[in-house]
């Protein structure tokens, strides 16, 4: 029988498909690799093997990749169905394998952490759960799932956070829902997201007029409310420049957008470099949310707009997690998510009433603790030592 793996990591979005939390998960398997047994269990959207060997990277890491059968942009039906399979995936390895310790995280949520929660009884094992989102309040707000399998899936997340070993999550806000609603006893760590690499990002001296978004037009990121105070806009004889780069369910509406007005532009999906950079470029960064999914989940962009020096305009309520944030920071604006409002701010932009002098803030002492190095010396803190700092 082999000998059982120290720590395997399970995030069903790694590297180099996703730069974010993919790489920062790579650099903490890679670093520990090096002292004890890792092992990853991932979905391959892009034959990982090949890009180990042609970028020498995962050394001593062990991979367990299984096929991916959707992306942000499939169907709830389609989605649900490869999280089936790829928590079928994970149980089989974590049998064969019998890791001593677990990181396991909310991607995908819920099924995969309960079966990690069932490993871990039957073996004796310890497991660190990381919430990035909260499930299945966050999915609830864009589709209502029906009472009785909501509370089911309620149960069991409740279960798995009440036996983890520790629980890490990225706002307090956030921390206060799992205790209330799971009743764990188990400590809860705040860690914030880390940006994406602006090593290579040109930030210029004077930025462009206008307004950049990049990350995931889903469902929870009013794509359709910011395209009709757009069309608003435009119609009223706005010129400033709107750019858009990203995929999700709202990615043909955007390219109708830009197709029918010559100041928005919208690039699909890119790659973290380009979309970096398009968020220093220009002077605003456009950060729509769903007021309710703030209690559950913070949104991923935030940190690289902080790196990027754009100013943030939160289109969101004024008592969210997200509002507080820009506003005690003193990174932008706080909008009514109206059309009305949003046609309005605009237009103040273009006119010059808000003028960019006007946010000052330290941003370097925020960057210091949202680069790569620094999450992932607090993971590896709280994971492999299973403490604060």
């Amino acid at each position: 029988m082999s000998k059982r793996l120290d720590l395997v990591i399970i995030n069903r979005s790694f590297w180099p498909i996703y730069p974010v939390i993919g790489e920062a998960l790579m650099r903490f398997a890679e670093q520990h690799a090096q002292m004890q047994s890792v092992g990853v269990i991932l979905q391959d959207h892009d034959d990982i093997k090949k890009h180990l060997a042609c970028e020498q990277r995962g050394d001593k890491v062990g991979f367990y990749p299984c096929r991916a059968f959707s992306v942000s942009g499939s169907s709830i039906v389609r989605r649900a169905a490869d999280a089936v399979f790829f928590m079928l995936w994970v149980f089989a390895v974590l049998l064969i394998k019998r890791p001593k310790k677990v990181y396991v995280s909310t991607d995908p949520p819920v099924l995969v952490p309960f079966i990690v929660m069932v490993y871990s009884k039957i073996f004796r094992a310890r497991y660190v759960y990381h919430l990035q989102d909260i499930h299945p309040e966050a999915a609830n707000v864009v589709f209502p799932v029906r009472p009785a399998i909501y509370r089911f899936l309620r149960w069991l997340d409740a279960i798995t956070m009440r036996n983890a070993s520790l629980l890490i999550t990225i706002t307090e806000e956030m921390a206060t829902e799992i205790k209330e609603r799971s009743g764990t006893l188990s400590p809860v760590q705040i860690l914030s997201n880390p940006s994406v690499s602006f090593d290579e990002v040109v930030l210029p001296e004077n930025k462009r007029p206008g307004f950049a978004f990049c990350g995931n037009a889903g469902r929870l990121q009013r794509i359709p409310l910011l395209i009709q105070a757009i069309e608003q806009y435009c119609a009223g004889g706005g010129k400033l420049p709107f750019v858009f780069a990203g995929a999700g369910v709202f990615s043909e509406n955007l390219k109708e957008l830009a197709a029918s007005h010559g100041n928005v532009t919208y690039f699909g999906f890119v790659s973290a470099h380009e979309a970096a950079q398009l968020n220093a470029d220009y002077q605003w960064a456009l950060l729509p949310i769903e007021d309710e999914v703030t209690r559950f989940a913070f949104p991923s962009k935030s940190s690289s707009y902080v790196f990027s020096g754009a100013l943030v305009a939160a289109i969101c309520g004024t008592e969210t997690s997200v509002a507080k944030w820009v506003l005690e920071k003193n990174l932008g604006v706080v909008l009514d998510p109206t059309a009305d409002g949003l046609c309005q701010f605009f237009r103040a932009v273009e006119s010059g009433d808000l003028s960019p002098g006007s946010f000052d803030t330290d941003r370097e002492k925020l960057k210091e603790h949202l680069g790569f190095d620094v999450f992932v010396e607090r993971l590896s803190q709280l994971v492999i030592s299973e403490r604060s700092i």
